[in-house]
């Protein structure tokens, strides 16, 4: 039996980092983000061998252990291995051979919230193959807590949720700890128009994330005010974007972008640096109107809202950085899992 799933790496509009404890335990955060067709793949594959192999085929890594109920987090394939560690725990299965591949769409450490969304597409392999009975908000909360308190990995809680949800939405984090999503239902020319306008780049660096997000969290436990406003400024900006898209005010998106981007930089050292700085003028002196980096910062992809016809001329501009153009477009549906055979 083959089992697999995929869910969708997500690009963020507005509002990151107000997602991440403890700022949202405190203040409660808001974003805003849309999934887009970049994914992370998981196939589990059952076997007659004696075995568990784990393998990501993108990075070229791979481990084959015999059977047991605990695999080892030793640093390499943590991800998956956590997941069947707490699969294991919490719904134990017979032990049995199989194999378990994974590949994603986008490098580690890029920004699209790709180790969020493998653990979930991971997770939904899983809940596949053994039929457990989650909704949508408890899977993505299983995945956040997995990640965060199994594994005790830095950052946010907006990307699980984008993984299983799909589509461009507005997302609340509570001070309770609930999180409310709302798909917005904007026009389809609206969607359109965003997706024509909105160039995602390739900084072709990636970034340890862990560092920026700690000292993002330290800044908050420390009452660092500058660091702290900002955030209450991300957290407005969510509310003001979503208002935007709903209306079909796009003109207002990538002012809103810019100013976002304004306010990141004061949440963390390292954000933004001074190859970013010189991205990001390029691009809005060839035309681009505001643009964002994505993630926690310091590296990997960033957006750029390039209204009109300024998108070649903005492509023309980067072009002599290094990094790439990525093709993509919006999706709206979430995890998506299927037995094969």
């Amino acid at each position: 039996m083959i089992f697999s799933s995929k869910a969708p790496l997500r690009i963020g509009l507005a509002g990151g980092g107000t997602d991440v404890s403890p700022y949202s335990d405190m203040f409660g955060g808001a974003v805003v983000n849309a999934a887009i067709s970049l994914y992370a793949n998981a196939v589990i594959e059952l076997t007659n061998e004696h075995s568990i192999v784990v393998e990501a085929t993108d990075r070229n890594e791979k481990q084959v252990f015999d059977l047991r109920n605990n695999l080892p987090i030793d640093g390499t394939l943590d991800l998956l291995k956590g997941v069947y560690n707490r699969i294991q725990k919490d719904h134990p299965f017979p032990l049995k051979g199989f194999r378990l591949t994974t590949a994603v769409d986008a490098p580690a450490g890029s920004g699209l919230g790709t180790s969020s969304t493998l653990v979930v597409a991971v997770l939904g392999a899983f809940k596949q193959m053994l039929q457990l009975p989650m909704d949508n908000y408890q899977l993505a909360h299983y995945a956040y807590d997995i990640e965060r308190s199994d594994l005790q990995l830095a950052g946010g809680k907006q990307d699980q949720y984008a993984a299983v949800f799909g589509g461009i939405n507005f997302m609340e984090f509570k001070t309770t700890g609930n999180v409310m999503v709302t798909t917005l239902q904007i026009s389809q020319d609206c969607i359109q128009e965003l997706q024509d306008n909105l160039l995602l780049y390739f900084t072709n660096s990636s970034r340890e994330s862990a560092a920026i997000i700690n000292e993002q969290v330290n800044n908050v436990y420390n009452n660092n005010q500058q660091s702290v406003e900002a955030m209450h400024h991300l957290k407005e900006q969510a509310v003001w974007m979503k208002t935007a898209l709903l209306q079909h005010n796009n003109n207002e998106i990538g002012r809103l972008l810019d100013y976002g981007f304004t306010q990141k930089r004061l949440m963390a050292h390292n954000i933004s640096n001074p190859q970013i700085e010189s991205i990001y003028n390029a691009a809005k002196k060839a035309g681009a109107t505001g643009g964002k980096i994505s993630g926690a910062g310091g590296g990997g992809f960033m957006t750029f809202y390039c209204p009109g016809n300024t998108r070649t001329a903005v492509t023309a501009a980067l072009s002599s950085f290094g990094g790439y153009v990525k093709p993509y477009h919006f999706v709206q549906q979430g995890l998506i899992t299927q037995t094969l055979s």
